[in-house]
């Protein structure tokens, strides 16, 4: 369960986003996304139905993986493919 930072990461406490808006931040914030960088989300629960949303407009593009799984923190590393 590792918490590192790639340098070219962007980390985002989606705690601190209002929850009406996430999901469109954190879309388009992935389809910023260079092929050599990577946006780590902070959040409180298993994102589960970001991670559907992604990879149903997205496809094998979206490359989703856990770094740390609960109870209280999830951090996960998403990458364009």
């Amino acid at each position: 369960m590792s918490e590192d930072v790639h340098a070219s990461e962007r980390v985002i406490n989606v705690r601190d986003i209002d929850p009406r808006h996430r999901h469109r931040i954190i879309l388009q914030l992935f389809e910023q996304l260079g092929s050599d960088s990577s946006l780590q989300l902070v959040v409180d629960h298993d994102p589960r139905p970001l991670r559907l949303q992604l990879e149903a407009k997205h496809g094998a593009r979206c490359r989703w993986t856990y770094l740390v799984q609960g109870p209280d923190v999830w951090r996960i590393r998403l990458q364009q493919g």
